[in-house]
């Protein structure tokens, strides 16, 4: 998260509102450990990776829709199946879950 912190302080310097999402916990393979963070600002504007690019489209959206009021903070899973092979999910076969929220410091 120190990484993420220029860019936390630049946007906020603008005015910006920003959430973050961390990973929390994984099944199986997963691409990042638990702790690994992302920002997302008001206008989709990112840093940091929670899963090496597999799921940070589907981030950003879901980090929107909680800077925006549309959702609540909270744990959202993304997984692979084979019922969803080209859907948002993780191809290493692990699943994921993440904590979004906004930042309010």
């Amino acid at each position: 998260m120190k990484d993420l912190l220029d860019d936390i302080d630049r946007w906020r310097a603008a005015g910006r509102r920003v959430a973050v999402a961390r990973v929390v916990d994984i099944e199986g393979s997963g691409p990042r450990d638990p702790g690994a963070a992302m920002v997302v600002n008001e206008l989709g504007e990112v840093a940091g990776s929670v899963s090496g690019g597999c799921v940070e489209g589907a981030v950003v959206s879901e980090a929107l829709a909680t800077l925006s009021g549309e959702a609540p903070p909270r744990v959202v899973s993304f997984g692979y199946s084979d019922d969803e092979a080209f859907s948002v999910g993780l191809t290493c076969g692990g699943i994921i879950r993440l904590f979004i929220e906004p930042l309010n410091w």
